[in-house]
């Protein structure tokens, strides 16, 4: 648990401070909050640049052990200066590895000043579950009294960053320990002191009851598919919103067998379903006037001699037959029968979240999701809101001309190269029958290959989050 506190005078702490640096368009250097250190900065080599994050002895006179100066660009000319700070702030407390630290940045206002108490919190973060030598914890974050954010707002960040703690935990995990029946009773225990109502749907369940699409996906692994759902219902909702995750705990590709490299990460393929999950724990921990439901679709994608076979013939949940060309293509056959039921409820809007396709890094990076459907532009401005880069992309009807099949319904991947991403998304579309829905592919912002930057780590980031409870606070 970390606490939010406030200092008088930063001179006397004696913890790691985290000053914030401005350089304008002609390159010169600012403190703003401690103009005298300008000088102590550029001589240590700091630009200001943002991004930047630089370590440094602390000047003679301070007590603290070092100060770690955080590039912030121009503020004045920053098309999203609260997520700046935030930024800077959370890369600040990863290079710190501090128990204590103390942030001083020229925070103007409130929403400022929880912006860069919210990116200290994340970027505090680290997994360290399987190593012998542990980092330290961030226990305390200390931040000027003036314009301290109010108490509801600190109680906000520590929720949503709980969340978003535990979305990564799960990610990280080794997918030996997490698997399907793991994930749903973390959900349970999660979800336990809480008015968040679970059902689990078992392995004979899901088969007597026709959710074909999780059927055929989870059959190959001797840990069996669940399908999980859970409820957080106010008194007196003024709106209802339903959360569909994508949960393959791993995904070797089925018998369209994924080659060994792009295999390492598949312990990821489940983070959407943690993000949904997560999504209804902290919207009851932050008693939202909505009701929210999330449906976690959740399978591992294995080869046996009982795994689904290419030119298979499914039947999925909401009865549409699907020709299974590529078994690699599993996410929207289990989202499907989530979306199904999710339908099936009548919500206000349905949101999907899924690492769905590789044709969505290739277009956007490894940083920027990808919104599709009638509800992308909702959820487009929550990620505005909320720091995290996505894009609204089309669904050309033109595309769904290669999901005919000569002997099912739809099949369930195409046949030439381009469009792979909103062409899984006009497969699921068949499945909302007409609901306002958004389509979120998160295959790269969601786990982090690269190095970690800003506050998000390497590994599982937990993208999504925060947009998904800016979406339900304004419903």
């Amino acid at each position: 648990m970390t606490t939010f506190t406030t200092f008088s005078d930063l001179k006397t702490l004696n913890i790691p401070l985290i000053l914030g640096v401005t350089a304008d368009r002609d390159g010169n250097l600012q403190v703003p909050t401690f103009p005298a250190l300008a000088d102590f900065a550029r001589a240590a080599g700091v630009t200001g640049k943002a991004g930047e994050a630089q370590r440094s002895p602390s000047p003679h006179d301070f007590a603290s052990p070092y100060v770690v100066f955080v590039g912030l660009g121009d503020l004045k000319n920053h098309s999203f200066p609260a997520e700046a700070l935030r930024a800077a702030a959370g890369a600040g407390a990863r290079l710190a590895e501090a128990s204590e630290l103390a942030l001083s940045f020229p925070t103007s206002d409130t929403t400022a000043a929880v912006a860069v108490a919210e990116g200290a919190l994340l970027g505090g973060y680290h997994f360290d579950k399987y190593l012998t030598k542990k980092k330290p914890l961030l226990k305390q974050i200390m931040l000027p009294a003036e314009n301290f954010p109010a108490a509801e707002s600190l109680n906000r960040v520590e929720i949503l960053g709980k969340a978003i703690f535990d979305i990564r935990d799960l990610v990280n995990a080794s997918p030996s320990a997490l698997y399907p029946e793991t994930l749903a009773k973390w959900m349970e225990k999660a979800a336990r002191g809480l008015p968040v109502k679970v059902k689990i749907w078992d392995w004979e369940a899901l088969k007597t009851e026709g959710f074909g699409g999780i059927v055929a996906v989870g059959r190959g692994s001797k840990r069996k598919p669940v399908l999980v759902k859970m409820t957080y219902e106010p008194e007196n909702p003024r709106a209802q919103v339903a959360l569909v995750g994508k949960g393959i705990t791993f995904d070797s590709g089925g018998y369209s067998l994924k080659p060994s490299n792009s295999m390492a990460t598949m312990k990821s393929d489940m983070t959407g379903a943690a993000t949904m999950g997560n999504a209804v724990i902290a919207a009851a921990k932050l008693g939202l006037p909505v009701k929210v439901t999330a449906w976690l679709a959740c399978a591992e994608n294995m080869v046996s001699g009982g795994a689904t076979r290419v030119d298979d013939v499914i039947i999925m949940k909401d009865g549409t037959s699907v020709e299974v060309t590529n078994t690699d293509a599993e996410g929207r056959l289990v989202l499907a029968d989530g979306i199904a039921m999710a339908v099936g409820e009548k919500p206000d809007l349905i949101v999907d979240m899924a690492t769905l396709t590789g044709a969505q890094i290739v277009a956007l990076g490894s940083r920027m999701a990808g919104v599709m459907g009638s509800a992308k532009d909702d959820y487009f401005e929550a990620a505005k809101r909320s720091g995290e880069m996505a894009w609204p992309c089309p669904l050309p009807e033109h595309l769904a001309d290669d999901l005919k099949s000569d002997i099912a319904d739809l099949r369930n991947s195409g046949t030439k190269r381009e469009g792979g991403m909103p062409l899984a998304g006009l497969f699921l579309k068949h499945f909302t029958k007409g609901a306002r829905w958004a389509h979120v592919d998160i295959a790269g912002p969601g786990f982090n290959k690269g190095s970690a930057w800003g506050y998000t780590p390497k590994g599982g980031t937990g993208y999504g989050l925060r947009t998904l409870i800016d979406l339900i606070e304004r419903l």
